[in-house]
């Protein structure tokens, strides 16, 4: 299942630069674990598809995952031995913008001991590093 949104507004947006730390979505709020991104880049939607997959086979029934960002941009791309020019290529695929310090995935219902194990394989997946995050205790 290819995660992509249903009616972009744009077809083709600009590049643009990630700048910056993460200000929204930079907390656990779902579950009690968290995989949180330390690099600034781009999931695509077959990244959080696979990381998605890696971790549910982890999970026993009880717990539950939570994917916290969405693929919203879609990049373009010119075919091989094309020659320059003729305008900018199709949309090619669709990834998520992530700063360093977005919570990317969260699991809940789980030890300890299962959550490390399955977000330990979804970072693997991941192009960016990862660290594992718990809730805070207020």
């Amino acid at each position: 299942m290819a995660l992509m949104p249903k009616r972009p507004k744009w077809r083709k947006p600009q590049k643009g630069k990630i700048r910056c730390n993460a200000s929204r979505g930079n907390k656990v709020s779902y579950g009690e674990f968290g995989l949180q991104s330390l690099d600034k880049g781009r999931i695509t939607n077959r990244q959080i598809e696979a990381g998605r997959i890696a971790s549910q086979r982890q999970i026993p029934n009880t717990g539950k995952l939570f994917i916290r960002i969405f693929p919203h941009r879609s990049w373009t791309s010119i075919p091989l031995e094309t020659r320059m020019g003729k305008g900018k290529g199709e949309p090619d695929y669709w990834a998520a913008i992530v700063r360093p310090g977005t919570v990317i995935f969260e699991i809940g219902g789980v030890p300890l001991e299962i959550a490390k194990m399955a977000l330990a394989k979804t970072a693997q997946k991941m192009p960016v590093r990862c660290r594992l995050v718990t809730r805070r205790k207020y």
